[in-house]
Protein backbone atom coordinates (compact mmCIF):
# COMPACT_ATOMS: atom_id res chain seq x y z
CA UNK A 1 0.00 0.00 0.00
CA UNK A 2 1.20 3.24 -0.44
CA UNK A 3 0.93 6.12 2.14
CA UNK A 4 -1.96 8.86 1.90
CA UNK A 5 -1.02 12.29 0.16
CA UNK A 6 -1.42 15.08 2.16
CA UNK A 7 -1.86 19.01 1.64
CA UNK A 8 -2.54 21.97 3.10
CA UNK A 9 -5.96 23.94 2.03
CA UNK A 10 -4.91 27.54 2.17
CA UNK A 11 -8.36 28.44 2.83
CA UNK A 12 -9.45 26.11 5.52
CA UNK A 13 -5.99 26.18 7.06
CA UNK A 14 -6.26 22.50 7.24
CA UNK A 15 -4.65 19.47 6.58
CA UNK A 16 -6.48 17.44 4.46
CA UNK A 17 -6.09 13.99 2.41
CA UNK A 18 -6.53 14.13 -1.05
CA UNK A 19 -9.14 11.59 -2.93
CA UNK A 20 -7.27 10.16 -5.84
CA UNK A 21 -9.18 9.30 -8.96
CA UNK A 22 -7.49 5.83 -10.43
CA UNK A 23 -5.66 5.55 -6.84
CA UNK A 24 -5.94 1.66 -6.78
CA UNK A 25 -4.73 1.18 -10.85
CA UNK A 26 -1.88 4.18 -9.72
CA UNK A 27 -0.73 2.00 -7.12
CA UNK A 28 -0.33 -0.78 -9.25
CA UNK A 29 1.95 1.12 -11.60
CA UNK A 30 3.99 2.78 -9.13
CA UNK A 31 3.85 0.74 -5.48
CA UNK A 32 4.59 -2.20 -7.40
CA UNK A 33 7.44 -4.51 -9.54
CA UNK A 34 4.93 -6.16 -11.89
CA UNK A 35 3.31 -2.24 -12.47
CA UNK A 36 6.83 -1.89 -14.10
CA UNK A 37 5.34 -3.36 -16.88
CA UNK A 38 2.78 -1.83 -18.35
CA UNK A 39 4.53 1.48 -17.44
CA UNK A 40 6.88 1.19 -19.84
CA UNK A 41 5.17 -0.84 -22.55
CA UNK A 42 2.15 1.39 -22.42
CA UNK A 43 1.28 4.32 -20.14
CA UNK A 44 4.27 6.52 -20.58
CA UNK A 45 3.87 6.63 -24.32
CA UNK A 46 2.35 8.49 -26.04
CA UNK A 47 0.03 6.39 -28.19
CA UNK A 48 -1.77 5.27 -24.40
CA UNK A 49 -3.02 8.90 -24.11
CA UNK A 50 -4.07 9.66 -28.00
CA UNK A 51 -6.02 6.50 -27.65
CA UNK A 52 -7.51 6.92 -24.03
CA UNK A 53 -8.28 10.77 -24.89
CA UNK A 54 -10.61 9.18 -27.73
CA UNK A 55 -12.53 7.70 -24.87
CA UNK A 56 -13.12 10.95 -23.51
CA UNK A 57 -14.44 12.70 -26.52
CA UNK A 58 -17.02 10.02 -27.53
CA UNK A 59 -20.88 10.79 -26.72
CA UNK A 60 -20.82 7.64 -24.64
CA UNK A 61 -17.95 9.23 -22.33
CA UNK A 62 -20.66 11.89 -21.18
CA UNK A 63 -22.40 9.24 -19.09
CA UNK A 64 -19.17 9.79 -16.72
CA UNK A 65 -19.77 13.41 -15.92
CA UNK A 66 -22.64 13.73 -13.26
CA UNK A 67 -21.05 10.34 -11.22
CA UNK A 68 -17.52 12.25 -11.61
CA UNK A 69 -19.42 15.59 -9.78
CA UNK A 70 -21.51 13.65 -7.28
CA UNK A 71 -18.17 11.34 -6.11
CA UNK A 72 -16.08 13.99 -6.04
CA UNK A 73 -18.24 16.73 -4.78
CA UNK A 74 -17.73 19.09 -7.50
CA UNK A 75 -19.43 22.65 -6.93
CA UNK A 76 -21.69 22.81 -9.93
CA UNK A 77 -22.38 26.37 -9.49
CA UNK A 78 -19.34 26.93 -10.68
CA UNK A 79 -19.40 26.15 -13.85
CA UNK A 80 -20.32 28.00 -16.89
CA UNK A 81 -22.88 24.92 -18.68
CA UNK A 82 -25.24 22.82 -17.17
CA UNK A 83 -23.61 19.32 -16.87
CA UNK A 84 -26.52 18.00 -19.44
CA UNK A 85 -25.00 20.84 -21.68
CA UNK A 86 -21.29 18.75 -22.29
CA UNK A 87 -21.09 16.58 -24.90
CA UNK A 88 -18.85 14.18 -24.08
CA UNK A 89 -16.67 13.42 -20.65
CA UNK A 90 -13.42 16.10 -22.15
CA UNK A 91 -15.88 18.88 -22.93
CA UNK A 92 -17.10 18.36 -18.86
CA UNK A 93 -13.05 18.03 -17.99
CA UNK A 94 -11.88 21.43 -19.66
CA UNK A 95 -14.95 23.39 -18.91
CA UNK A 96 -15.13 26.95 -18.28
CA UNK A 97 -16.57 28.56 -15.04
CA UNK A 98 -17.86 31.96 -14.33
CA UNK A 99 -15.88 34.74 -13.96
CA UNK A 100 -16.69 35.12 -10.08
CA UNK A 101 -15.93 31.81 -9.65
CA UNK A 102 -12.20 32.98 -9.72
CA UNK A 103 -11.23 36.30 -8.98
CA UNK A 104 -7.96 37.49 -9.80
CA UNK A 105 -5.69 39.12 -7.33
CA UNK A 106 -5.75 42.68 -8.39
CA UNK A 107 -2.81 44.16 -6.34
CA UNK A 108 -0.49 45.08 -8.68
CA UNK A 109 2.32 43.67 -6.59
CA UNK A 110 1.62 40.23 -6.79
CA UNK A 111 1.88 37.30 -8.68
CA UNK A 112 -0.73 34.85 -9.15
CA UNK A 113 -1.24 30.87 -8.86
CA UNK A 114 -1.94 30.06 -12.93
CA UNK A 115 -3.75 26.85 -12.09
CA UNK A 116 -6.03 25.38 -9.48
CA UNK A 117 -4.36 22.42 -7.90
CA UNK A 118 -1.57 21.51 -4.86
CA UNK A 119 1.01 23.72 -5.41
CA UNK A 120 4.95 23.57 -3.92
CA UNK A 121 7.25 26.92 -3.81
CA UNK A 122 11.09 26.96 -4.09
CA UNK A 123 12.93 30.07 -3.35
CA UNK A 124 16.24 29.80 -4.23
CA UNK A 125 16.57 27.29 -6.54
CA UNK A 126 20.04 26.67 -5.51
CA UNK A 127 19.71 25.97 -2.31
CA UNK A 128 16.70 22.87 -2.43
CA UNK A 129 16.58 21.30 0.43
CA UNK A 130 13.65 19.10 0.17
CA UNK A 131 11.22 18.25 -2.87
CA UNK A 132 8.72 15.71 -1.18
CA UNK A 133 11.39 14.16 -0.11
CA UNK A 134 15.79 14.66 0.54
CA UNK A 135 18.10 13.76 -1.86
CA UNK A 136 15.86 14.55 -4.76
CA UNK A 137 17.79 17.38 -6.81
CA UNK A 138 15.88 19.64 -9.71
CA UNK A 139 18.00 19.54 -12.95
CA UNK A 140 16.95 23.03 -14.86
CA UNK A 141 19.51 22.71 -18.04
CA UNK A 142 17.10 19.40 -18.29
CA UNK A 143 13.81 20.97 -17.64
CA UNK A 144 15.13 23.95 -20.25
CA UNK A 145 16.89 21.15 -22.92
CA UNK A 146 19.16 24.35 -22.58
CA UNK A 147 22.08 25.33 -20.34
CA UNK A 148 21.89 28.52 -21.86
CA UNK A 149 18.23 29.27 -21.11
CA UNK A 150 18.62 27.47 -17.08
CA UNK A 151 21.18 30.08 -16.37
CA UNK A 152 18.96 32.69 -15.32
CA UNK A 153 17.01 30.68 -12.71
CA UNK A 154 19.57 29.01 -11.17
CA UNK A 155 19.38 31.26 -8.02
CA UNK A 156 15.78 32.06 -9.10
CA UNK A 157 12.47 30.92 -7.71
CA UNK A 158 9.83 28.41 -8.93
CA UNK A 159 6.50 27.16 -8.37
CA UNK A 160 5.32 23.89 -8.87
CA UNK A 161 1.48 23.60 -9.40
CA UNK A 162 -0.02 20.02 -9.64
CA UNK A 163 -3.42 19.87 -10.76
CA UNK A 164 -5.37 16.45 -10.28
CA UNK A 165 -8.33 15.43 -12.46
CA UNK A 166 -11.24 16.43 -10.46
CA UNK A 167 -9.59 19.94 -10.44
CA UNK A 168 -10.60 23.22 -13.27
CA UNK A 169 -8.02 22.18 -15.63
CA UNK A 170 -7.23 25.70 -17.73
CA UNK A 171 -4.44 27.51 -16.93
CA UNK A 172 -4.00 31.55 -16.82
CA UNK A 173 -1.07 33.86 -17.06
CA UNK A 174 0.65 34.28 -13.80
CA UNK A 175 1.39 37.88 -14.45
CA UNK A 176 0.98 40.74 -16.74
CA UNK A 177 3.49 41.73 -19.73
CA UNK A 178 4.69 40.30 -23.05
CA UNK A 179 4.03 36.26 -23.84
CA UNK A 180 6.24 34.53 -26.47
CA UNK A 181 4.64 31.52 -28.33
CA UNK A 182 5.24 28.30 -26.30
CA UNK A 183 7.43 25.84 -27.90
CA UNK A 184 7.14 22.19 -27.35
CA UNK A 185 9.82 20.30 -26.00
CA UNK A 186 8.96 16.19 -26.88
CA UNK A 187 9.37 13.91 -24.23
CA UNK A 188 7.55 11.17 -22.41
CA UNK A 189 4.05 10.87 -20.55
CA UNK A 190 4.33 9.94 -16.92
CA UNK A 191 1.87 10.35 -14.40
CA UNK A 192 2.80 13.44 -12.11
CA UNK A 193 0.59 12.01 -9.40
CA UNK A 194 3.17 12.41 -6.23
CA UNK A 195 3.18 8.71 -6.00
CA UNK A 196 4.75 9.03 -9.08
CA UNK A 197 6.76 12.53 -8.73
CA UNK A 198 8.18 10.97 -4.94
CA UNK A 199 9.89 8.22 -6.72
CA UNK A 200 11.05 10.63 -9.52
CA UNK A 201 11.03 14.39 -9.50
CA UNK A 202 12.64 14.37 -12.73
CA UNK A 203 9.71 13.12 -14.18
CA UNK A 204 9.11 16.75 -15.17
CA UNK A 205 12.07 17.35 -17.57
CA UNK A 206 11.25 14.05 -18.88
CA UNK A 207 7.68 14.72 -19.48
CA UNK A 208 6.17 16.48 -22.81
CA UNK A 209 6.29 19.94 -22.02
CA UNK A 210 5.71 23.54 -23.38
CA UNK A 211 8.18 26.13 -23.04
CA UNK A 212 6.99 30.13 -23.22
CA UNK A 213 8.52 33.37 -21.38
CA UNK A 214 6.59 36.13 -20.11
CA UNK A 215 8.55 40.11 -20.19
CA UNK A 216 7.30 41.56 -17.28
CA UNK A 217 7.47 45.33 -16.54
CA UNK A 218 7.60 44.29 -12.63
CA UNK A 219 8.38 40.95 -12.49
CA UNK A 220 11.60 39.96 -14.71
CA UNK A 221 11.51 37.54 -17.77
CA UNK A 222 9.47 34.70 -16.20
CA UNK A 223 9.16 31.26 -17.69
CA UNK A 224 6.66 28.58 -18.05
CA UNK A 225 6.30 25.02 -18.41
CA UNK A 226 2.96 23.20 -19.69
CA UNK A 227 3.79 19.76 -18.53
CA UNK A 228 2.12 17.06 -20.61
CA UNK A 229 0.94 13.74 -18.03
CA UNK A 230 -0.08 10.06 -18.79
CA UNK A 231 -3.70 10.75 -20.66
CA UNK A 232 -2.74 14.47 -21.41
CA UNK A 233 -0.89 14.47 -24.48
CA UNK A 234 -3.12 17.12 -25.87
CA UNK A 235 -2.29 20.70 -24.13
CA UNK A 236 -4.72 23.40 -26.11
CA UNK A 237 -3.64 26.60 -26.16
CA UNK A 238 -6.53 29.19 -26.44
CA UNK A 239 -4.60 32.56 -26.34
CA UNK A 240 -2.94 34.13 -29.52
CA UNK A 241 0.51 34.26 -29.00
CA UNK A 242 3.14 35.79 -28.89
CA UNK A 243 1.17 39.06 -27.83
CA UNK A 244 0.67 41.30 -24.67
CA UNK A 245 -1.43 39.09 -22.16
CA UNK A 246 -2.64 40.42 -18.82
CA UNK A 247 -2.47 38.90 -15.27
CA UNK A 248 -5.02 36.28 -14.44
CA UNK A 249 -6.13 35.83 -18.98
CA UNK A 250 -6.72 32.77 -19.98
CA UNK A 251 -3.35 30.86 -21.68
CA UNK A 252 -5.15 27.08 -22.43
CA UNK A 253 -6.12 23.91 -21.11
CA UNK A 254 -5.07 20.32 -20.89
CA UNK A 255 -7.43 17.10 -22.02
CA UNK A 256 -8.67 14.42 -19.37
CA UNK A 257 -5.80 13.79 -16.95
CA UNK A 258 -3.47 15.54 -14.32
CA UNK A 259 -1.04 18.09 -15.24
CA UNK A 260 1.70 20.60 -13.82
CA UNK A 261 2.19 24.17 -14.87
CA UNK A 262 5.99 25.20 -13.45
CA UNK A 263 6.50 28.76 -13.24
CA UNK A 264 10.03 29.68 -13.07
CA UNK A 265 11.37 33.52 -12.22
CA UNK A 266 15.07 35.54 -12.31
CA UNK A 267 16.56 35.96 -9.14
CA UNK A 268 15.54 38.43 -7.02
CA UNK A 269 12.15 38.98 -8.52
CA UNK A 270 9.49 37.52 -5.81
CA UNK A 271 9.53 36.72 -2.68
CA UNK A 272 7.18 33.17 -2.57
CA UNK A 273 4.12 33.58 -0.21
CA UNK A 274 4.94 32.34 3.67
CA UNK A 275 2.14 30.07 3.61
CA UNK A 276 3.10 27.84 0.41
CA UNK A 277 7.22 28.19 1.92
CA UNK A 278 5.93 26.98 5.29
CA UNK A 279 3.92 23.65 3.63
CA UNK A 280 7.18 23.03 0.74
CA UNK A 281 9.58 23.20 4.08
CA UNK A 282 7.15 20.09 5.48
CA UNK A 283 7.42 18.15 1.88
CA UNK A 284 3.66 18.82 1.66
CA UNK A 285 1.53 20.95 -0.97
CA UNK A 286 -0.64 23.58 -0.50
CA UNK A 287 -4.05 23.67 -2.01
CA UNK A 288 -4.88 27.03 -3.86
CA UNK A 289 -6.86 28.45 -6.34
CA UNK A 290 -5.76 30.11 -9.91
CA UNK A 291 -6.24 34.03 -8.94
CA UNK A 292 -4.46 33.66 -5.24
CA UNK A 293 -1.74 35.12 -5.00
CA UNK A 294 1.46 32.91 -4.83
CA UNK A 295 3.77 35.90 -4.04
CA UNK A 296 4.96 39.49 -4.25
CA UNK A 297 6.76 40.93 -6.59
CA UNK A 298 9.53 42.82 -5.11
Amino acid sequence: MIEEIKYMHRDSGCIETEKVYGENWLSLIYGTSLGKIPLWVAIKRAWFSKWYGQRMNTPKSKEKVLPFIQNFKLNEEEFLKKPSEYKSFNEFFSRELTREARPVDQDSKSAIFPADGRHLGIQNLSKVERIFVKGQQFNLPSLFKSEKLAKSYKEGSMVISRLCPVDYHRFHFPVSGYSSTPQLINGSLFSVNPIALRQNIGIFWQNKRYLSFIESSNAGKVASFLVGATCVGSVKITSQLPADITKGEEYGYFLFGGSSVLTLFEKGSISIADDLLESTSQGMELYAKMGQSLGTVN
